[in-house]
């Protein structure tokens, strides 16, 4: 007979939520616990579960790009949450944005609905001790993990923790936006248009960096030290790299040609659906830690923002994770804890499918080890695959948080055509995870 022993879920955000999806589809039991609303982190304000606290973008939704396929695989596995994102969609072009607050509140009421799910308000402060039944703990608090959980999973490890920097971009209210001057189009006209653009010709962008090159920003705390995310760098540290380097990045004007006149905008910033209904948008790419005033002041001189309203301002918070590559076994059990998993951005991966998708395997092996079967880890062919061999394979010496990408999967055996790449790497990927699911029983 089956031991049935009580799964324990500690973190309500994206990894928390599909990790106790999987563990509670294979017929166990859930303990899922979240500290809100007794406590909430420096970037949450909802007590919802599954809250999404930067953009609403789960990015590309195109099989042949690394995002999209790690998206179906996950679909494969019975993901919740990509199943989810589907429903609570908004227009994005290729890219799948949801209405986060549907979103989350659709992922609260089937946690809280399944039969084998109990969910409980309360703060960790410590890793919980081994049950005498070696039941699995999961820890999926995130990467704004309280001080007292993130002290004890130092203690844990014996590892200092490690931190980097991650900026959250502003929303601005729909109805305070001038569309006179803003125009709907998707870059290339790809897809309906679901972008509105503020295009500035080049004495208006020479101005606007000026602003922004010498704005006000938030202090940091005298123990913090800067280590931002490459992929999510603030917009005035962009901007800091040179006079260009906006053009080139969030502001790229190419394939964006303004109705009016027929001609690419000198640059442009673009705003994105942030809910269905349309009533307020994400300034794509402003990820800024400019304090609130200048925030204000300097984004009204973008054209067709002078009256902006924002919904939402722009911040930054600080995101821990761990030195997995030295702390982690494959199947995401602690070297030192089998019994403890880690899932999420604690593990090492950066952006909001990588952390359900750790969230997924995570609920998958915890299940198994209840149930006294051996762990599974995915093949490195898959996208799941190439995430499980960057947490776990890396140098330790220059690991760093990663969104996934092709560079992680393995190399080409042979010379593809790079046109080619994209459609191969999904074929072999999916061909892959289809036998894997069949020899394990997944």
């Amino acid at each position: 007979m089956e031991k049935q022993h009580t799964v324990t879920i500690i973190g309500g955000g994206l990894a928390g939520c599909e990790a106790a999806w999987q563990v509670a589809e294979r017929g166990c039991k859930v303990c899922l616990i979240d500290m809100k609303p007794q406590n909430f982190s420096p970037a949450h304000h909802s007590e919802k579960l599954g809250e999404l606290v930067c953009s609403n973008s789960l990015r590309s939704n195109d099989q042949t790009s690394a995002v999209g396929l790690l998206k179906e695989e996950m679909l494969r596995c019975n993901s919740i949450l990509i199943r989810i994102a589907h429903v609570t969609k908004v227009p994005a072009g290729k890219a799948l944005a949801v209405d986060r607050e549907i979103f989350a509140t659709q992922i609260t009421e089937i946690m809280e609905a399944h039969p084998l799910i109990e969910i409980k308000r309360q703060e960790v402060m410590e890793i919980p001790a081994p049950t005498p039944a070696g039941t699995p703990i999961i820890i999926a608090t995130g990467p704004l993990t309280s001080d007292p959980l993130a002290e004890s999973l130092a203690e844990l490890t014996g590892k200092k923790r490690l931190a980097f920097y991650d900026a959250i971009a502003p929303i601005v209210d729909a109805e305070s936006l001038n569309m006179d001057i803003i125009y709907c189009k998707s870059r290339y006209d790809d897809g309906p248009g679901d972008y509105l653009n503020c295009p500035m010709d080049k004495d208006t962008y020479l101005k606007f960096i000026y602003e922004l090159g010498n704005a006000e920003c938030m202090p940091l705390k005298d123990f913090e030290d800067i280590k931002y995310f490459e992929g999510c760098l603030p917009v005035e540290v962009i901007r800091s790299r040179g006079d260009d380097t906006l053009r080139f990045g969030p502001m790229k004007p190419v394939g964006l040609a303004d109705p009016g006149t027929g001609e690419d905008p000198y640059a442009v910033v673009q705003l994105r659906k942030e809910n269905i209904a349309g009533t307020t948008y994400n300034m794509v790419g402003f990820q800024t830690k400019l304090s609130y005033t200048e925030q204000q002041r300097i984004f009204r001189l973008i054209p067709g923002m002078e009256k902006a309203e924002f919904a939402r301002l722009g911040s930054i918070h600080r995101n821990t994770f761990i030195l997995s590559p030295e702390l982690l076994q494959p199947s995401l059990q602690f070297k030192v804890r089998p019994d403890l998993l880690l899932a999420g951005q604690l593990s090492g991966v950066e952006g909001y499918v990588e952390s359900a998708a750790m969230g997924l395997l995570a609920g998958i092996n915890a299940a198994r080890l209840a149930k006294d079967l051996e762990p599974v880890v995915p093949p490195r062919e898959t996208a799941l695959g190439s995430l499980i061999n960057h947490l776990t394979e890396s140098d330790p010496a220059r690991f760093q948080p990663s969104n996934i990408n092709f560079g992680l999967f393995p190399p080409w055996e042979k010379k593809i055509r790079k046109k080619f790449r994209g459609q191969e790497r999904a074929e072999r990927a999916l061909k892959a995870l289809t036998t894997w699911q069949v020899e394990e029983k997944l």
